[in-house]
């Protein structure tokens, strides 16, 4: 059955006043009942979304209305005036449910609102996101997790499953999700703590920090740092202009910077390791007894130790075999030094 809730008909709303900031209350507070709720739609043009899974009995939807700018005081009146200029529904179609609004006008001046949703649904729901303007934020959602936003920040916590997140311009940060994790950032910086799976990360124009991830890592910047602590798995780091730090590495790993150093600690080699710096520094510690075969090129090498090394040694170049073969162990200075200890 299907059941449209929208600011014009009032029944089994609850109207509790005028929020314009996070901690007011909502605007508009609808329920429904859980157990026939799978899907989950929130669309708005110019406020936050924020899904939280949870075990209760019945599924909220609540609805916060401000002025954008920050700073302004609307009256009840002038609030309901503006609000004829949108488009705003609450809505049960199925097992699914719809928050959406609008504005009919496109006139985006001093008379324009922000419209944000937040939904507390069962864990097991799929979400399907989107805002032009505001903050996307889940959290304990086992279902899929699809969104995105033109304009705001992400935070993901504690989701299983698919997770596909996007915005055009702010950052991104997820803690203790597992599953095929997909984030996406063209303007700010991404933190992912306590992942695990398929893991794709890329940003236009931040930095990367990692922190105890496992499984297959892509993580790709096109203009800041990586730090990366504790991975395990494969590997693949890259970045076109920053630095790379890596410390307690388990694993194939690939990664590579084309103007910054690279200061990388493995503890354990997995069935490779590629490290490339097109212009810096390169510092690698690493086991040294196990079988590798080296293929080493930098201005000037420096290494400690080389014992059980056949092949070639020169001042630029370190080719061959360590202790007796094995691993591909390829690192490349195109314009810098490279250093090499053992653990």
């Amino acid at each position: 059955m299907k059941t449209i809730i929208s600011i014009l008909a009032i029944s089994f709303i609850s109207l509790t006043g005028i929020a314009q900031k996070d901690g007011d209350k909502p605007y508009m507070t609808k329920t429904f009942s859980a157990n026939a709720i799978k899907n989950l739609k929130m669309t708005t043009s110019g406020g936050s979304l924020t899904v939280t899974g949870t075990t209760d009995s019945e599924a909220k939807i609540e609805v916060y209305v401000r002025g954008n700018n920050w700073n302004e005081n609307i009256s009840k009146e002038e609030l309901e005036e503006r609000l004829q200029n949108y488009e705003l529904t609450v809505s049960q179609d199925g097992n699914t449910l719809v928050a959406f609004s609008k504005n009919k006008t496109n006139n985006w001046g001093k008379k324009s609102l922000s419209i944000a949703f937040k939904a507390f649904v069962p864990e097991n729901v799929t979400t399907d996101l989107s805002t032009s303007g505001g903050n996307v934020s889940v959290k304990g959602i086992s279902g899929n997790a699809v969104g995105k936003t033109s304009g705001g920040s992400i935070s993901v916590t504690n989701c299983k499953n698919k997770i596909d997140l996007k915005t055009s311009g702010g950052s991104i940060s997820a803690t203790n999700c597992s599953g095929n994790i997909d984030l996406i950032t063209s303007g700010g910086s991404i933190s992912a703590t306590d992942l695990d799976g398929a893991i794709d990360l890329k940003t236009s124009g931040g930095s990367i920090s990692l922190d105890n991830l496992k499984g297959k890592t892509n993580a790709i910047t096109s203009g800041g740092s990586i730090k990366a602590t504790e991975l395990r798995g494969e590997s693949i780091l890259k970045t076109s202009g920053g630095s790379i730090v890596l410390r307690e590495i388990r694993g194939t790993l690939d990664a590579a910077t084309s103007a910054g150093s690279i200061d990388a600690e493995i503890l354990e080699l997995g069935k490779s390791l590629n490290l490339n710096v097109s212009s810096g520094n390169m510092t690698v510690r690493m086991p040294m007894d196990k079988g590798a075969t080296l293929n080493w090129a930098a201005n000037k090498i420096n290494v400690s130790s080389l014992s059980h090394f056949e092949g070639n040694t020169e001042n630029n170049t370190v080719r061959g075999t360590l202790n007796g073969g094995g691993i591909p162990v390829n690192l490349k200075v195109s314009s810098g030094n490279l250093t090499v200890k053992p653990l």
